[in-house]
């Protein structure tokens, strides 16, 4: 039986992919770190399919990729002063720099983010962004885009000793809010957010719009998918 919007009294939200469209700022912090590495850039459809999992993750991600390309590979960077481990430990720092110097200047809110925002606080539940990006960079950006006021709380992906996937920061995110995980619905882009809904107890309702790893999320498992934010409502009173 799918949860009916009713039957709701919290919202988690997620951040990158959900709300924000905050690839351009991935791709500008990435490059400027890469530079500083005289490593190749890269170009936006490589973040949008390693984006998701936190910035370490990322970053590792990205790492790989470039020391496995065949320029980078023959060209005698990759030594043994410049494993993966020892490239990620120069790239963090700086990548913090980047980041923090840029956040949200290249970024967008996606369309209805604001109004679906503000219609589920007028439908009397209270929300709580949790993303796993850091929380130094995750607070900064909501405030630079108005959305800060709509949120109780904010988590990052270092608010807890995991990120989603694991199931752990929504149930500790429920705990603060005071609300039982099948009365507080996820809201996400990817299969990140599903998984961790689906393992916390969370209803969960998807964006099509999103990231999710290069992948269609209409074939991720939820309780409803929606082209904006302002069609959550709707979707789970239509769906039961």
């Amino acid at each position: 039986m799918k949860t009916h919007f009713s039957h709701l009294q919290s919202a988690i939200i997620d951040l990158d992919g959900t709300m924000v469209d905050t690839l351009g700022d991935f791709e500008v912090a990435l490059n400027r770190t890469l530079a500083d590495l005289d490593l190749p850039q890269i170009q936006r459809e490589l973040v949008s399919r390693t984006v998701g999992k936190g910035s370490e993750h990322l970053i590792r991600s990205v790492l790989t990729h470039q020391l496995a390309l065949p320029e980078v590979a023959s060209s005698g960077l990759m030594c043994a002063s410049r494993t993966l481990d020892d490239l990620y430990e120069l790239a963090w720092p700086r990548y913090q720099h980047h980041y923090l110097a840029i956040n949200g200047e290249f970024a967008q809110v996606y369309p209805c983010v604001a109004e679906g925002l503000q219609q589920l606080r007028s439908a009397g539940l209270t929300l709580a962004c949790l993303t796993n990006k850091p929380l130094s960079f995750a607070k900064p950006l909501l405030a630079a885009k108005g959305l800060d006021r709509y949120f109780s709380h904010v988590f990052g992906g270092d608010s807890f000793e995991r990120k989603k996937p694991d199931p752990l920061p929504l149930i500790r995110t429920c705990d603060i809010l005071g609300t039982e995980p099948a009365r507080t619905l996820m809201v996400g882009d990817s299969s990140n957010d599903a998984q961790a809904a689906r393992a916390a107890g969370c209803p969960v309702v998807l964006v099509r719009y999103g990231y999710n790893h290069g992948e269609p999320v209409d074939a991720v498992d939820a309780d409803a998918h929606v082209d904006v934010l302002t069609q959550i409502q709707g979707a789970l009173t239509l769906s039961c």
